[in-house]
């Protein structure tokens, strides 16, 4: 802390503290670590700075990436005797992955742990290209791994683990998916109808976020910061599904991709946008709540894929991260603050951060283990009802197209494209994966979903009888 009284007698700054900041790159929201007496260390932040031109680039990571390298350095000053992460070794890295991995009900899960290991990876890449270390600090060993393409050797830090086989991908039953969203968000009783010591008065708005992820693939931060002018306008006729374009600002690695939402799920969101949410706007705009907020970012006109700012610049969605999106909101006739452009909005009619879902995800778990309903969910549980879905879906309409095939005397290589690739290659780009071996653990969820596989089998089945009477005949 500064003493003020030494302050006192000096002359005011010429320059704004904020305009110091702009000059050497720091960005809003931008986070950065003290030590435990309030000592800034000037080239861990400035590592924190650079992560964006290191690869790691989006918003979320930038923030996880920092929070790993925050908590292994707390570690070091509490637990391996007030080392500082530039004295640290390979012991230090084996100490804290025996607390962070195995210290009962606290530990973490594997894939949060190789975060961790890949946050100070980069720590670790970016202080030798800056001459700040003279040596890596922990050990990496030559692994060699299974892709897509074949075995590959990849050179890794020696306290990465590997995803065990007994920690499956969690996934439940469409079936059980809607009994934990009537029981556990709805507040209904497990047999129908509404549980009279309910209290919960978001509902609707709760199950229908929830939808919107088991019936789009959407991660939780994608979801969580879409805008009203995003969501696909409800049109009639002959279109069955609606776009959703995913701006890469938002997404996983920066890659932006399209979702479809299926047309009643469309309707029902339009249902909730124009009722529940327009009612709650209305009230806040009356109370004046919007008025009060700070820094708020005006809106002349939004399109699907650009805003038109009061200033008049136009600002395109791929440009806008979560935190801009946040501050969003229509002119109002006086020319203020109106109503925020963020889709999701709490009882105070500000937007709901990723971390309020989460909870209420946990209390809707809660909630069904009173009435003995054995089911955890999260909104990534969700995304994975989804993908194993989609990919019966896709298999079955696979198989479907195998059986129009005049000539079905397919070689071996072309009949695995057709039934494997190019199901798995559309539910990664559905999905946003980087590749598509990433997507093969849902084939093994599969025998889970068994009315999946009856069903495709079913079909294949049917088409065999054809064939073999085709055969017969000639």
């Amino acid at each position: 802390m500064t003493d003020r009284s030494r302050l006192a007698g000096l002359p005011p700054l010429k320059v704004s503290p904020c305009s110091v900041l702009d000059r050497v790159g720091v960005k809003a929201r931008q986070p950065f670590i003290l030590g435990v007496d309030g000592s800034y260390d000037l080239n861990l932040n400035r590592f924190l700075r650079e992560l964006d031109s290191w690869g790691v680039t989006a918003a979320n990571s930038i923030e996880s990436y920092s929070r790993d390298v925050m908590l292994f350095c707390r570690f070091l000053i509490e637990s391996r005797n007030g080392k500082s992460i530039w004295e640290c070794d390979s012991g230090d890295l084996r100490a804290y992955k025996r607390v962070r991995l195995f210290s009962g009900p606290d530990s973490v899960s594997v894939g949060t742990w190789n975060r961790s290991i890949a946050a100070l990876d980069k720590w670790v890449a970016w202080s030798l290209y800056e001459e700040l270390l003279t040596k890596e600090p922990f050990r990496y060993v030559d692994k060699t791994v299974m892709t897509y393409d074949g075995p590959r050797t990849m050179r890794v830090n020696a306290e990465h683990v590997a995803d065990p086989e007994d920690e499956p991908v969690r996934f439940v039953s469409f079936e059980d998916y809607l009994l934990w969203r009537d029981v556990g968000l709805r507040g209904e009783l497990p047999e129908g109808g509404r549980d009279p010591g309910w209290r919960g008065r978001n509902g609707e708005r709760n199950a229908m976020f929830a939808d919107l992820i088991v019936y789009t693939g959407m991660r939780l931060s994608e979801a969580s910061s879409l805008l009203i002018p995003e969501i696909p306008p409800l049109v009639t006729g002959r279109r069955i599904t609606g776009d959703v374009h995913l701006s890469k600002a938002v997404t996983k690695r920066n890659k932006a991709r399209t979702v479809f939402m299926t047309l009643r799920i469309l309707r029902s969101l339009h249902h909730f946008i124009d009722i529940e949410r327009d009612e709650l706007v209305a009230r806040r705009l009356a109370e004046g709540a919007y008025a009060r907020s700070e820094e708020p970012v005006l809106v002349r006109r939004a399109g699907r894929h650009a805003l038109t700012l009061d200033t008049g610049r136009s600002w395109a969605y791929a440009k806008i991260g979560p935190e801009e999106r946040r501050r969003l909101a229509r002119v109002s006739p006086d020319g203020g603050a109106g109503a925020p452009l963020w889709l999701w909005l709490g009882e105070d009619g500000q937007p709901l951060s990723p971390s309020t879902w989460q909870s209420s995800f946990r209390r809707a778990n809660e909630r069904c283990a009173k009435f003995d309903i054995d089911l955890v969910i999260s909104p990534h549980t969700l995304r994975h009802v989804y993908a194993v879905h989609m990919l019966g879906l896709l298999l079955r309409q696979t198989i479907r197209a195998l059986g129009r095939r005049d000539d079905q005397r397919l070689e071996r290589a072309e009949l695995r494209r057709l039934l494997i690739g190019n199901p798995m290659r559309k539910l990664q780009q559905l999905l946003g994966h980087t590749h598509e071996s990433t997507v093969y653990i849902y084939l093994d969820l599969l025998d889970e979903a068994q009315e999946i596989v009856v069903e495709a089998m079913a079909e294949w089945d049917a088409q065999a009888a054809v064939l073999d009477r085709v055969e017969v005949a000639a």
